[in-house]
């Protein structure tokens, strides 16, 4: 499954050439771009003649900082001294008679936006398109850059060519990821203070491509086919390592359509390895800078095909969450999640696997950086998942971790029954399990299509590619805002009240 998605538009793309002695700063480093505000140091990179003295100077808001580098094997690099929200400010890297000048620089927080075709989709591609792009001029602290789909065998110090440079709404945002946008003008709409926002996405590819041979080999993943942007670390050395150097606040991600078909068994330790992996490096690559448990935002996958009888997209929805349902949790600490298998678009003109809505998927994403990376501690952002099961011999009870907001459903429930009280197997059957009754944090849910020598082995939700409606399912949080993730839950040996 090659989910590459083609668009035409126009954009500015520069390349970036080898070390040739000049003074200039590095690819990501230009006029309207955001730097890391403070309490982190925001980390400034270029280029220079060997062995030279490099002056900087951060001008502009009744401030003005003075730092020196040395030019060592071409590159000359500064740590700023912290710098609160705000500008406009100017930077210039001077050495005798050459110096080079950034413009219009902000100080707020930098995420990074990465994944596949989902995260790529663009601004001009999703539903009131034109609505949001005209609503864009009153966002011009929220600043945008793309780097271009590029490959490499090897890791790269800096970007081998720049898509988008840094630039103001609505410059070039119709071709700007849709979910990173939305997601970073929430985030300014809470926060308002500058944000930037670092897109390095392609459409078709697979976790391993994104993660260094490090994260690979903790989960054995050493040997891929030469297939493209699937290649193992060609997406990471050309579109992930380039970035190490920069001071980011933290990341958000949309991936693994392309993985429901490759090493879809392992995506359980492929993404957390990735996300691990990702903080040590940019951690160690900012000098510390970056926190070394930054957080992390994910997209659970939205739906493909309608009437697919595949456990290929729950098996992967399970897997994003360490096989835990839900985040943080203890395998993913400071991570949060969007889940968006509710947001089916079965008439998109991009596929149905690249759904339309992409604000809802925004919000539920700013919902989750509010609380785990902000610490907001009344943000509603997880939606219910279940505390306790009460077994009986005709019904199921299960507890929600809060209140919940249900609607009637046949199926979307489901039991294993089995003639032995071993968790399900091949011998085993999945059936309904239809909704009997609900209180304000329990659901009652039927298990007589069991029969009577068959013993309920497990019990999962919405385990199907396409399991609702558009905002249809039948389990949310009280607002009715957020839906309740799917899970599986095999039955321990003992009747009773059991604990997930």
């Amino acid at each position: 499954m090659a989910i590459q998605l083609y668009v035409v538009f126009t954009l500015v793309a520069a390349s970036i050439h080898d070390c040739d002695g000049v003074l200039r700063f590095a690819s990501y480093y230009r006029d309207h771009m955001v730097l890391q505000k403070s309490p982190e140091r925001a980390v400034v990179w270029g280029y220079g003649p060997e062995g030279e003295q490099v002056k900087f100077t951060l001008s502009g808001q009744n401030l003005q900082s003075i730092s020196q580098a040395t030019v060592t094997n071409g590159i000359w690099r500064v740590s700023l001294d912290p710098v609160e929200a705000g500008g406009p400010y100017n930077v210039t890297a001077g050495v005798q008679n050459s110096t080079a000048v950034l413009t219009d620089v902000l100080f707020g927080d930098v995420w990074l936006c990465g994944g596949q075709s989902n995260m790529f989709l663009n601004l001009y591609q999703i539903f009131n398109a034109s609505e949001e792009l005209k609503r864009a001029a009153h966002y011009p602290h929220v600043r945008t850059f793309m780097a271009s789909l590029v490959q490499s065998e090897t890791e790269q110090t800096d970007f081998i060519h720049v898509q988008i440079p840094w630039s103001v709404p609505p410059a070039y945002l119709a071709g700007f990821s849709a979910v990173c946008w939305l997601f970073g003008r929430d985030l300014y709409e809470k926060l308002q203070y500058p944000i930037g926002l670092v897109e390095s996405c392609w459409g078709g590819t697979t976790v391993e491509a994104w993660s260094s041979p490090r994260a690979l080999q903790q989960c054995g993943l050493l040997q891929q086919p030469d297939d493209g942007p699937k290649v193992n670390s060609v997406s990471w050395n050309a579109m992930i390592h380039p970035l190490l150097n920069m001071t980011i606040k933290g990341a958000i991600w949309y991936q693994g359509e392309d993985n429901t078909i490759y090493h879809q068994e392992m995506y359980n330790c492929s993404f957390p390895a990735m996300i691990d992996d990702w903080r040590m490096a940019f951690h160690q690559g900012s000098g510390g800078q970056t926190a070394l448990d930054f957080p992390f935002g994910f997209v659970q996958l939205s739906t493909s095909k309608k009437n697919s009888t595949s456990d290929a997209f729950p098996n992967i929805r399970w897997h994003q969450t360490a096989d835990i349902g839900f985040v943080p949790n203890p395998r993913m600490q400071k991570t949060f999640m969007a889940v968006a298998m509710d947001l089916p678009d079965e008439k998109s003109p991009y596929g149905p696997i690249h759904p339309r809505d992409k604000q809802d998927v925004a919000f539920r994403l700013s919902l989750g950086a509010r609380a785990v990376a902000y610490g907001e501690h009344d943000v509603p952002f997880r939606g219910p998942f279940p505390s306790k099961i009460l077994s009986t011999t005709k019904y199921l009870e299960i507890t929600y971790d809060q209140e919940v907001s249900v609607a009637p459903s046949e199926n979307i429930f489901e039991i294993c029954c089995s003639e032995s009280q071993t968790p399900c197997g091949p011998k085993s059957r999945w059936v309904p399990a239809p909704i009997m009754q609900w209180g304000p944090t329990t659901v009652q849910l039927s298990t007589t299509l069991c029969s009577p020598n068959e013993e309920v082995a497990a019990l999962r939700y919405a385990w199907r590619d396409w399991p609702c409606d558009f905002k249809a399912c039948p389990i949310y949080s009280a607002s009715q805002i957020l839906p309740a993730p799917p899970f599986i839950a095999n039955r321990p040996p003992a009747k009773g009240i059991n604990e997930l």
